[in-house]
Order: structure tokens, then C-alpha cells, then sequence
């Protein structure tokens, strides 16, 4: 069970790899993966077996049981992912979204705790609240008679939930254990990243002992099942879902590491650094001209002015990069200008995540970057922005 992404806020039923909108507790968008119906068909059936040798004379009607159970069951999945949105909206941290999926459900806070501390209450609600819910449903099982329907079901969900705590609890990236040791590790070395490396790779260990001993446990009854019991078919799906965890697992500890390293090297990313020198230019100016005084100038952008002066557009430096030269003396840059529009002002002083948010919110190739008095400090191209960041990113972390 992943429980936290790293991260806009949908307005629509349906989100670009989102699934299908089920509502917004505490504000927050929950998303269903088209992956859950899947994982819901698959408990169905497995549950279903059981309740077929628990109670036979359910017949037909047991997998209707069994879809309520796999409907209750991630119900419970919420609780706990609202547990973790609940603590970041706390904490001050935005949520862009719940999304349950395949093996369960990812909370995708938008930016990082402040402190350790923070981080690990942050980690340690999912599997509390889990825990509880668990508590909760073994109460409500001594209300009920034993070998009937609600004590089959509220037996099932209180394994199931220990069963999440307890998987959550592992320690290592990117379940809540995970986050939980890269909070203590942060603690004792004062440093974010060392933390965020030792949960990674304690989750690259913990996926390999995944992959090899689950089938082990499973092989020699450890889970329950006699080894003499375990046919060719439970092998070989014991084995599936040991690769598929251990996939997962090993997959969002790597995810875990490039996110830290992104974020490490996001302060490099200054709009006053990355921003090209541009001339202001009148809307009727030739583009020959335009660049002939940028030229003179050692300017590399234009900014198209009116007659007070004031910035009206940005010229698109592959609208000048699409006229031949001989044709730039009769091609006014009004004609390869951007109207500026609300958004694609940007402030010299911005940087990191600060920036990169800046210009997610308007999608655009350049933007005129000014000062706090608001005059004209140049033009900040998308372009030059992508090779500083992926620049940084080939860089070793400190």
C-alpha cells in the first residue's frame, strides 16, 4: 500500500490518469483508478472461494458478499489516506488528490514537511488509523454470532486492516515505514536527503525480500496454508503477487530518490539567473531592425512595447527562428508576438519550487520576467528553464 506521492487542483469528473472522481472530502478530490476494478473483481473471487467452504449455503450470493467486503475493504483504505491528507492539511501541506488503485492508495501531498518530526506524524496516522479501524471491526465482531455473514465480513476487514498496518509499517520507501525511518535518519544527520537515501534503498532490500520471501513463506506454510495443501496454480500466483509487490515496492523507493534529488537541486533554479536580456521594440518594428538593436545591445529576446512604453508582448523566439532572413526585413514582430497574458508576468525574485509552480499555472514558451517595480528585467523561456533543470538533476547530490 503506497501512501504518499509527491506532487493544480482538478475541476473535472476526470483527471488525466486520475480515474473516475468519487467526491472531495476535506476539499480534496478521490480518485478511483480504472486499476481498483481489477483488484476488486480479483477479491471477489478469492473471497468468494473462502465464503464458498465457510458458509456453502450462500451459494450464488456469496460473491455479492464478497464485492461488499472488496467495496468495505478499501473503504478502510480511504479512512487511512485521509489520515495522511488530514495531517498535511494540518501541517499547512497541499493535497492535490486521493487516488485509489491497485494496491491501494496513494495521497499525493504537494511538497515536503518542514521538519522530521512532522515528517513521521505525517507517515505514522495512515497506519494508526488503520490499526484502529481494525480494533474497531474485532469490537464489532463480539457483537455478532460467529460462522454468519457479518462475522465472516467484519472478521475479513479486521485482518485486512492489520494486515495494511503492518505492510505499511514495513521500513522502507515508499510505504509509511519507510517515511517513518527517513524521519529518524533526518533527525540524527540533520540532513533530508541522507534520510531519503537510507529509506530508499532499506525499500530496494525490502523489495528483494518481497520477491524471494513471500513464496518462501507461503512454500512452507508460514502464512497459514499447509505446504501440502499448495498446488501448482497457488504457486505460481503466490509468486505473481510476490513480483508485482516487490515491482512496486522497488519502483516507488527509486520514485522516492528522484523526487528528493529533484527537490535538493530546486533552488538552483533562479528566474533572475535563467532570464535573457531583451530589448523593448514598438509593435511596427521590422524584425530585421529588432534584431539588429538586439544585437548592438547583447540582448537574446524581444519585448514588444506601446507608446508609453509599457510591455504588451513577448516575441516567440521560434516565430523568428521560422522566418528566413531575407524575408525578416518585411515581417513586422508584432506578427511573432505573444500577447501577454495574466500569468506570464513573472517576478525576477522567484525561484525553485516557488518558479516552477509560477509557470505550471500558465503554460506558456516565454514570459516577460520584471522587477519588483515592475520594470522590464528580460524574457524567461521555458526552454532554457527545462536544460538548467535537467542540468541540475545530472548533477551528484550533495
Amino acid at each position: 500500500m503506497d501512501d504518499s506521492g509527491e506532487g493544480g487542483k482538478p475541476q473535472r469528473p476526470r483527471e488525466s490518469g486520475g480515474g473516475i472522481l468519487m467526491g472531495r472530502p476535506f476539499g480534496v478530490p478521490v480518485y478511483v483508478a480504472p486499476s481498483w476494478f481489477l483488484v476488486a473483481a480479483l477479491i471477489t473471487w478469492v473471497f468468494g472461494g473462502q465464503l464458498e467452504r465457510v458458509l456453502p449455503e450462500l451459494g450464488g450470493v456469496r460473491y455479492l458478499v464478497s464485492l461488499f467486503f472488496a467495496v468495505a475493504f478499501y473503504g478502510s483504505v480511504l479512512v487511512h489516506e485521509l489520515a495522511h491528507t488530514v495531517a498535511a492539511l494540518r501541517f499547512k501541506l497541499p493535497v492535490r488528490r486521493i487516488q485509489l488503485q491497485f494496491f491501494g492508495g496513494v495521497s499525493e501531498i504537494e511538497k515536503e514537511s518542514e521538519t522530521p518530526g512532522r515528517e513521521f506524524v505525517l507517515a505514522f496516522v495512515g497506519p494508526l488509523l488503520s490499526l484502529v479501524l481494525s480494533g474497531v471491526f474485532y469490537l464489532a465482531l463480539q457483537a455478532v454470532e460467529p460462522g454468519t455473514v457479518p462475522g465472516v465480513l467484519l472478521a475479513g476487514l479486521m485482518v485486512s486492516n492489520l494486515i495494511v498496518a503492518a505492510f505499511n509499517l514495513l521500513p522502507g520507501l515508499p510505504l509509511d515505514g519507510g517515511r517513518m525511518l527517513r524521519a529518524v535518519v533526518w533527525k540524527i544527520s540533520g540532513k533530508p536527503m541522507t534520510g531519503t537515501v537510507a529509506a530508499a534503498w532499506t525499500g530496494r532490500a525490502l523489495a528483494v525480500a518481497v520477491l524471494v520471501g513471500l513464496p518462501l513463506l507461503t512454500q512452507t506454510g508460514a502464512l497459514g496454508r499447509a505446504a501440502e495443501d499448495l498446488g501448482g496454480v497457488d504457486t505460481i500466483t503466490d509468486a505473481l503477487l510476490a513480483a508485482i509487490l516487490a515491482a512496486i515496492i522497488w519502483t516507488g523507493a527509486g520514485n522516492s530518490l528522484r523526487m528528493a534529488r529533484l527537490r535538493e537541486h530546486l533552488p538552483e533554479l533562479r528566474a533572475r539567473a535563467l532570464t535573457r536580456r531583451a530589448v523593448p521594440v514598438q509593435s511596427d518594428t521590422p524584425l530585421s531592425e529588432a534584431l539588429r538593436r538586439a544585437n548592438e545591445a547583447g540582448a537574446r529576446a524581444l519585448v514588444v512595447v506601446d507608446g508609453q512604453g509599457k510591455p504588451t508582448a513577448v516575441v516567440r523566439e521560434a516565430g523568428i527562428a521560422g522566418v528566413p532572413e531575407h524575408r525578416r526585413p518585411w515581417v513586422a514582430v508584432s506578427g511573432l508576438a505573444q500577447e501577454l497574458k495574466p500569468g506570464m508576468r513573472v517576478s525576477a525574485e522567484l525561484s525553485g519550487e516557488e518558479l516552477l509552480d509560477t509557470l505550471r499555472a500558465t503554460p506558456a514558451t516565454e514570459y516577460l520576467v520584471v522587477e519588483e517595480t515592475g520594470e522590464i528585467y528580460g524574457v524567461l523561456s521555458t526552454a532554457d528553464v527545462e536544460r538548467a533543470f535537467v542540468a541540475a538533476m545530472a548533477r551528484p547530490a550533495s
